[in-house]
């Protein structure tokens, strides 16, 4: 049986429901909930860099609430294992006393999983996480668990502390769609969290959809239609990230190391696309392949030591990519 078909209103409505209800709980924040959200509708995996206590569990948990979905949160450690995330086989024993190995699932197998301080655990286990989280499944003695649909996991980790830490490889870090700096609040918007978090009465989120509901929002943006030169401008700006290129800026042929990968003009389409939905357009413009440049390309520019020591950032040079490469008319 078809599941209904979603409109684009319907869609755009939807969306700004979900945001809603994290709003009444997420004080300030804005861009970070309508990314993590574009991130969610893309049915890609979010990476959240910013120092603890910005509410970045609360976040997730709220966003589980707001679509009615199951909630996990795994704490990364040193000591930690691939089995303490993806589960393990245990032995049970039935009524008639045979004993056999049944499969346990472990804390992925939830709808929207927080992976804080992701750095903090060892390759290994990385690899594991990330595994799952490309391919929505997990093998475990020769046996592959398919993941709940819909599956987002919103990593963490703290550019603070880096001592006792295993800083992810650029190729896992491309994998990741977004990545989304979390601002410290206002203060404002910090005597509203005191405010929201001291006293009896403290909000929380309801439904405004479900995990089918955001399976149909998935598809549907993936159907929007976008022209060719739209498609031709988020690659010109890909391909200008990359310092070989004589067209590249300046400042990327002198500050930058590696350039970003396809994956980068995926994440650039997707994003756009859902942008354009969430502003009531079933069509692509240029201004929202600009707005999902940053979180979209800023994990997948690789600075050279030349741009360390001078402080120029990823998102620095982003900007001056945007400022160079001009849209082509249809």
């Amino acid at each position: 049986m078809n599941e209904p078909t979603l409109t684009a209103e319907e869609f755009r409505k939807t969306a700004e429901a979900i945001e809603s209800q994290v709003k009444q709980v997420i004080v300030g924040q804005a861009e970070l909930i309508r990314l993590t959200l574009v991130t969610l509708l893309a049915g890609g995996n979010a990476l959240l860099e910013g120092v603890p206590g910005l509410g970045k569990t609360m976040l997730v948990r709220t966003l589980a609430q707001s679509v009615d979905c199951a909630f996990s949160r795994i704490q990364f450690t040193p000591d930690l294992m691939p089995a303490d995330i993806v589960g393990t086989n245990i032995i049970m024993e039935d009524a008639n006393g045979i004993r056999r190995f049944q499969f346990e699932p472990g804390p992925i197998f939830a709808n929207l999983v927080l992976a804080d301080e992701i750095n903090r655990a060892t390759p290994k286990t990385q690899s594991a996480m990330l595994e799952a989280m490309q391919e929505h499944s997990v093998t475990v003695s020769k046996i592959t668990h398919r993941l709940p649909e819909p599956f987002f996991v919103l990593a963490t980790q703290n550019p603070i502390e880096m001592e006792g830490t295993y800083p992810l490889p650029e190729a896992q870090l491309d994998r990741f769609f977004f990545k989304i700096l979390v601002e410290f609040p206002t203060v404002e918007e910090l005597v509203d969290i005191a405010a929201r978090t001291t006293s009896v009465d403290t909000p929380s989120a309801q439904p405004a959809a479900d995990g089918g509901k955001i399976r149909q929002m998935q598809m549907l943006a993936r159907g929007v239609p976008i022209a060719g030169h739209v498609m031709a401008y988020a690659a010109h700006i890909l391909k200008a990230t990359h310092p070989e290129e004589e067209t590249s800026p300046k400042i990327v042929r002198e500050f930058v190391r590696y350039g970003a990968s396809p994956r980068g003009m995926q994440a650039l389409i997707l994003a756009g696309k859902i942008f354009a939905l969430m502003d009531g357009r079933y069509n692509v413009a240029f201004d929202d392949i600009r707005q999902a440049a940053v979180p979209a390309l800023r994990h997948r520019i690789l600075p050279n030591f030349e741009a360390q020591a001078e402080g120029i950032t990823a998102d620095r040079i982003i900007g001056e990519i945007l400022e160079a490469v001009q849209p082509e008319k249809a």
